[in-house]
């Protein structure tokens, strides 16, 4: 037997174990006679040169191919290994319904089986290699003696590995059981099993169980990118029987799974940080995105057509037919969800990728030397590299910063005596079982230019009370050339908020912009030619946009997040966008570059522009010339533009990166 295997089996079954420690400045589900401290001191040593690995956590069979590809497929096609952690046994009524036939009997364990077979027949497409070929399959133990399926397939020194937790999904009791475990302290669900599986007894998980069994994965796999679903979905008005046809939780845009699964997974993070830092040990070298999940049919659409293609195929060997013969008795797939059936469904789940706090990062600043600095999150913590030399695109080994937990996205705004303040999202309280689940804002204020940094300060938050207050968005922050900072962050209303420092330091209240209509997150603001604080964002029927704290005329309609330049004239501002499901650039000046792609874009005076083109790639648009990054670590989430001519972003392994074509 594989000696690696035999390693990760212990490692399993016994990582969970570890002792308790504190966790910088959130609470995290207590262990028995454990005690748990706020600690966002920096100076903690970090992990460096992990393998890159994706891990992905989803609650059902599909959640990954609807709401995480194309993400997922790119870094797999880079050659990136994937493991994705499914906590449900996905069986919900036990119907696997095919259009047009009769209803067979409800069997939740046949119909669990048969989406598993789905998955295993949309990763073996995905790897390029016939959809029915055999995966090894094995009942691997986990910590506190329970057990879960591995399915596993290697092609071309390519590897995804499928882990099922199966826990239910409903119970006699219970219509949505993950959701009562995670705020229950009372509720114990036991494991269903599946039809097939090579686990054979069942299982039962508490809230603390689940969490340590969780967390022991990450400490057995040590990803370097851990995909999750939205903790914090938007609140959601309207027509209550179309959320329900739509499977939405009473008042907020998604599935109550997806939230509890989310939530799990965060707070397993949380104990991983903890367990692996409690004697001295290094923070583990992981970044985080979050993605949204039915949020996706409430908002203009994003993907062009060919990468809508691509993403929609993934999902046609998961729905399966029941006339292929693939070798699994209980069935080939989620009938429902095969065929064309993806993109002609009311919901159009699959038309859209979105992020639940979509930022361009690291964030980049110039040291006083001329090396360039790069912030980001690493293992839920803010850390800086440093470029060893100027302009030599290699970095020091990342300087913990600390400050966590923190969401993925860090915002930062230059003083004008060259100091940089970084802004972010912590997870101040993740608590569940009906304790605290708050998020604020905080600031990190840099003592001298390219020096060390004071403590970390809190902002609070716009929104009162911890429901409202965990649905604020990605924090943006402008220096205006009086030398105020304007803050600025999507709030509850999907409105905007904003804070503003003055030059002395001091912080005024919060308070909210103007109305205008609801908006997406991932704002844009910048000074325009005349001076102005302008802030934009894409909202249901237009970018709307505000001038110094006032609304102006609205824009053209956006799928994504808009990329905006000072411009001369009365106006201020050219704005770069795409409309929904449109791969091509528009400029609100009518003169764009030939810029087909998707995603999010950045721009600098010239104009230079950065985005991605329609297989993923990061591409450059400069001085009239296209260049397209084919070599180097596969980038993750969107990267970021500094000075017109350098590229940084973050890599599958954890490392950020430097182009400059």
């Amino acid at each position: 037997m594989d000696s690696r295997r035999v390693a990760r089996r212990s490692l399993l079954a016994g990582a969970a174990g570890l002792a308790a420690a504190g966790v910088a400045g959130c609470s995290v589900p207590e262990r028995p006679g454990s005690a748990v401290s706020a600690d966002p001191a920096p100076g903690r040593p970090v992990a460096t040169g992990g393998r890159a690995l994706l891990m992905q956590f989803a609650a059902h069979p599909d959640d990954d191919l609807y709401f995480m590809n194309p993400d997922t497929q790119r870094l797999l096609d880079a050659g990136v290994p994937v493991v994705s952690v499914y906590v449900t046994a996905g069986e919900h009524t036990g119907k696997n319904r095919v259009k047009g036939m009769p209803e067979t009997p409800p069997d939740r364990a046949a119909y669990s089986s048969a989406r598993h077979q789905g998955l295993r027949q949309a990763y073996a497409d995905a790897l390029g290699v016939d959809k029915f070929t055999a995966w090894e399959r094995r009942a691997t133990p986990l910590a506190g003696g329970r057990s879960a399926e591995i399915d596993t397939l290697t092609h071309a020194g390519r590897r995804v590995e499928l882990v099922f937790l199966n826990l239910p999904m409903h119970t006699l009791r219970r219509y949505m059981a993950v959701p009562a475990l995670w705020e229950d302290r009372a509720v114990e669900l036991r494991t269903h099993l599946t039809a097939g599986s090579p686990v054979t007894r069942s299982d039962g998980y508490d809230h603390e169980r689940l969490v340590e069994v969780l967390a022991g994965l990450l400490a057995s796999y040590r990803p370097t990118v851990v995909h999750t679903l939205d903790p914090d979905p938007d609140m959601q008005t309207g027509d209550a029987a179309t959320a329900s046809r739509n499977s939405e939780q009473p008042g907020y845009s998604d599935h109550g799974d997806h939230t509890a699964v989310a939530s799990f997974t965060w707070a397993a993070l949380l104990r991983w940080v903890a367990d692996a830092t409690a004697d001295g040990g290094p923070v583990p070298a992981f970044t985080v995105n979050a993605f949204r999940g039915y949020y996706n049919r409430h908002w203009p659409k994003n993907l062009p057509p060919g990468v809508l293609a691509e993403k929609a195929a993934h999902l046609v060997p998961y729905g399966g037919d029941p006339s292929w013969d693939c070798g699994n008795p209980s069935g080939c797939g989620d009938y429902g969800v095969g065929g064309d059936r993806p993109l002609t469904n009311w919901k159009g789940w699959v038309r859209a990728t979105h992020y639940r706090w979509p930022a361009p990062g690291p964030a980049v600043a110039e040291e006083p030397d001329g090396r360039l600095a790069a912030y980001g999150v690493l293992g839920l913590r803010a850390v800086r590299w440093r470029e060893t030399d100027r302009a030599s695109g290699r970095w020091s080994e990342p300087e913990d910063l600390g400050g966590g937990p923190l969401a993925p996205a860090l915002a930062s705004a230059a003083l004008p005596d060259g100091r940089l303040l970084l802004f972010g999202v912590r997870f101040s309280a993740l608590s569940g079982r009906g304790g605290a689940n708050r998020r604020e804002l905080v600031l990190l204020e840099q003592r001298s230019p390219g020096g060390p940094f004071r403590a970390w300060r809190g902002l609070g938050n716009p929104e009162r009370g911890d429901d409202r207050g965990r649905r604020i968005g990605a924090p943006v922050a402008v220096t205006a050339p009086d030398g105020r900072v304007h803050l600025f962050v999507r709030d509850a209303d999907k409105g905007v908020s904003t804070r503003v420092r003055t030059p002395d330091g001091t912080w005024g209240p919060w308070r909210r912009l103007p109305a205008q209509e609801e908006l997406q997150d991932g704002l844009t603001a910048l000074i325009d030619a005349t001076g102005r604080v302008n802030l934009l964002a894409a909202g249901r029927t237009a970018v709307r946009r505000w001038v110094d704290g006032s609304p102006a005329a609205p824009l053209p309609l956006a799928g994504d997040p808009v990329a905006a330049l000072p411009a001369p004239g009365a106006d201020g501002v050219r704005v770069f966008y795409r409309a929904p499901a449109e791969g091509r650039l528009r400029a609100t000046d009518g003169h764009a570059p030939a810029f087909e792609g998707y995603g999010p874009l950045a721009a600098a005076p010239g104009p230079t522009l950065l985005g991605r083109d329609l297989r993923g790639r990061v591409q450059l648009h400069r001085a009239g010339r296209l260049s397209v990054r084919t070599r180097g670590a596969v980038a993750v989430g969107a990267p970021v533009l500094h000075g017109g001519g350098a590229v940084i972003g973050m890599g599958a392994d954890a490392h950020p990166w430097v182009w400059r074509p």
